[in-house]
């Protein structure tokens, strides 16, 4: 293995474009590579500990929490949501000028596909609504009631729209498991994998081993500091987003990837998945207008499967069909290779970069490829 492309690569991120990067692999339980490059929190170096906000990076926990459930027989992907949630039995649909009745019943699948229907209109009046009328106490059970009353944008299973479906799915899994989500994901993911610092309730400690955040200005093709520290997808203080609510480390978050590329055992030993869902879980599962909806997100040769990317045209890529993961609004991307038993994160905090998913993380995963593969013959 020869990792020294890839180490250059990411110091040339550094500082100008991305003020600071991490990055570790894992093959089986055993890290093969680690490399940080520029600053962290109030301009130290990146130290390997911090914290981030780990906006979308959420959606793969909230993902793995359903295929659990799934597994468990709590339900089928063809079951109705509004078997745990009645607000959505009686769904609309925006039709133009219009507004009529769902012709499809939304299921736990279409949430899992992002194919619900539903928008990321964190300031539509139905939201805004519920927020007044709830306070900071709304929970995350009353919140996406509210949701159920906005028009859908279309009949639920027709397309793909990257939406709140994930924060929907958070609270089917509270009323399927009787847990509140935060709890379900420490009992069901997070203990058994050993994870300590993930929180959707972060406090002072978290902030104060949180970098700066950035915010991308594309006009100047490089990024600017923003002073603000919360998160506008933690809708009110008891919410807990399963689409984006999640605060925690690099050396803690690789757990998960870890564990789902070794069929589903985490380094514990403990077991959150069973191979088979795996295999499920990255089964694409789009076609048609849906497929058409996803390409126009310029995920070059992935589809989208059970809440993750997966690799279906390989072509223009170093890894494999079946790679899957996902990314983040400030440029994290998760990576996991069944196959190879490989697993790994990457860590930024830059938000709205545009450049992250169509340069930056294609650049990291082939040059990852590349360097295992380095005097191998291959």
């Amino acid at each position: 293995m020869d990792f020294s492309a890839l180490s250059q690569y990411l110091d040339r991120l550094t500082p100008d474009r991305v003020p600071g990067v991490d990055l570790e692999i894992r093959m089986g339980y055993e890290p093969i590579y680690r490399h940080a490059a520029g600053t962290g929190r109030e301009g130290r170096p990146v130290r390997g500990d911090e914290i981030y906000w780990l906006y979308s990076a959420t959606k793969v926990f909230t993902a793995t929490a359903a295929m659990q459930m799934y597994e468990r027989g709590a339900y089928t992907l063809d079951t109705p949501v509004s078997e745990f949630l009645p607000e959505y039995a009686h769904l609309t649909v925006r039709d133009g000028d219009t507004v009529r009745p769902a012709r499809t019943v939304m299921t736990v699948g279409h949430l899992l596909t992002m194919q619900g229907g539903l928008d990321y209109e964190l300031g539509a009046p139905e939201i805004a609504k519920a927020r007044a009328a709830l306070g900071r106490d709304g929970s995350t059970r009353d919140m996406v009631a509210a949701f159920a009353a906005r028009p859908l944008s279309f009949d639920p299973g027709t397309h793909f729209q990257y939406s709140l479906c994930h924060d929907v799915l958070a609270a089917v899994i509270e009323q399927a498991s009787g847990l509140k989500y935060e709890k379900y994901l420490r009992k069901n993911i997070f203990g058994p994998l050993g994870i300590e610092s993930m929180t959707m309730h972060p406090t002072d400690a978290h902030f104060s081993r949180m970098p700066a955040r950035y915010a991308w200005q594309p006009e100047e093709a490089r990024c600017k500091p923003i002073e603000i520290f919360h998160n506008d997808y933690r809708l009110t203080d008891a919410y807990e987003s399963g689409g984006a609510g999640l605060v925690g480390s690099l050396d803690d978050y690789i757990r998960l990837p870890e564990a789902l590329a070794n069929g589903g055992v985490g380094r514990t030993g403990e077991r959150i998945l069973k191979p088979e869902t795996i295999a499920l879980m990255r089964t694409d599962q789009l076609s048609g207008a849906s497929r058409a909806d996803f390409d126009a997100m310029g995920r070059t040769g992935y589809s989208y499967a059970c809440g993750v990317r997966t690799m279906v045209d390989n072509a223009h890529a170093k890894s494999p069909l079946g790679e899957f993961g996902w990314d983040s609004a400030a440029g994290a991307w998760i990576m996991v290779d069944a196959e190879r038993k490989l697993s790994a994160v990457f860590m930024m905090h830059v938000l709205s970069c545009g450049p992250a998913y169509d340069e930056y993380h294609p650049a990291i995963r082939d040059l990852i490829y590349e360097g295992i593969d380095a005097g191998q013959g291959r």
